[in-house]
C-alpha cells in the first residue's frame, strides 16, 4: 500500500469536508444534476478518445497508485551479482530452478538456462517492459484526459445553469439558490481534476519510471551474466541506476 497516495487523497478529501461542514449545511453542496453533467460529461468525452478496453482497464491500472510492489534496486543488485558468481564458476545451467520473487528475472533467467541468445533473451525482455510501460502510459493519458475535461465539463454546467437562471429573472429571491447550483458544477469539476484525476495519471508516470528503471537494471544484468563479464563489473554497472547517496551502500550488501 501507497501510504503518500492514500493519505493524501484522504486528507484532500478531508479537508474539503471541514471546510464545508464548518462553513455550513453540506446538503447545499450536493446536487444531483451538477453532478450528472460533470461525471457523466467527463466519461463521455474521455471515452470518445479512447477504446472502451483502454477506458476501463484505466480503472485498474490506476490501483497501482495505491498499491504497487517494486523489489528493491539495492535487493535486485546483490541478487543479480550472486546469480552471476554461481553462473561464472558454474555455466548458466547452474541457474536452473534458481529461485527468485521477482517474475521479469525468473523469466529471463529461464530464457539464459533454455539456450536462447543474448539478443533474443534482450530483446524479448525489452519487449515486456515497452509493453508494461505502454500499459501506464494509457492509464496515465486517460486520468490526464479526466483532469482536463472534469473542470471544462465544470464550466459548461455552470453556463447552463446561468442560461436558465437568467430566463426566469422575474423572481428575483431565485437568483442566489439558482447562482449556488450553477456554480456547483464547477466546484465539482475542480474537484474530481485536482483531488483526484491529475494526482492520479501524475502517480501513474511516477510508477512507469520506477518500473522502467528496475526492468532496465535487470535487462542490463542478465545481459552481463550471459556474457560471462566479471560480477564486478556487473554490479558496478547496475549501481548507475541508483542514486549516488545509495551506491555505497549497495556495495556494502
Amino acid at each position: 500500500m501507497d501510504l503518500a497516495t492514500l493519505l493524501g487523497l484522504v486528507g484532500a478529501i478531508g479537508i474539503l469536508l471541514v471546510a464545508i461542514l464548518t462553513g455550513g449545511d453540506f446538503g447545499l453542496f450536493v446536487n444531483v444534476p451538477s453532478l450528472l453533467v460533470v461525471v457523466g460529461g467527463t466519461i463521455g468525452a474521455v471515452m470518445m478518445k479512447f477504446s472502451m478496453g483502454q477506458f476501463f482497464g484505466a480503472f485498474k491500472v490506476a490501483m497501482r497508485a495505491f498499491i504497487f510492489k517494486l523489489d528493491k534496486p539495492e535487493d535486485l543488485i546483490a541478487q543479480t551479482v550472486e546469480m552471476a558468481n554461481e553462473a561464472r564458476k558454474g555455466g548458466l545451467l547452474a541457474l536452473e530452478g534458481k529461485e527468485t520473487s521477482n517474475a521479469f528475472l525468473a523469466k529471463g533467467i529461464q530464457m539464459m538456462v533454455d539456450g536462447h541468445e543474448p539478443e533474443v533473451v534482450r530483446q524479448t525482455l525489452l519487449n515486456d517492459l515497452n509493453a508494461a510501460v505502454d500499459r501506464h502510459d494509457i492509464g496515465r493519458s486517460i486520468f490526464k484526459s479526466i483532469g482536463d475535461a472534469a473542470p471544462a465539463m465544470g464550466m459548461i454546467g455552470t453556463l447552463i445553469g446561468l442560461v436558465q437562471m437568467l430566463s426566469n429573472m422575474s423572481d428575483p429571491a431565485s437568483i442566489g439558490p439558482a447562482m449556488a447550483v450553477a456554480l456547483l458544477t464547477t466546484l465539482y469539476g475542480a474537484v474530481i481534476a485536482n483531488v483526484f484525476a491529475i494526482p492520479i495519471a501524475d502517480k501513474l508516470g511516477l510508477r512507469a519510471n520506477e518500473e522502467r528503471m528496475v526492468k532496465s537494471m535487470i535487462i542490463d544484468s542478465l545481459q552481463g551474466i550471459q556474457e560471462g563479464r566479471n560480477p564486478r563489473v556487473i554490479e558496478e554497472i547496475l549501481k548507475t541506476y541508483l542514486p549516488s547517496s545509495k551506491r555505497q551502500a549497495a556495495g556494502e550488501d
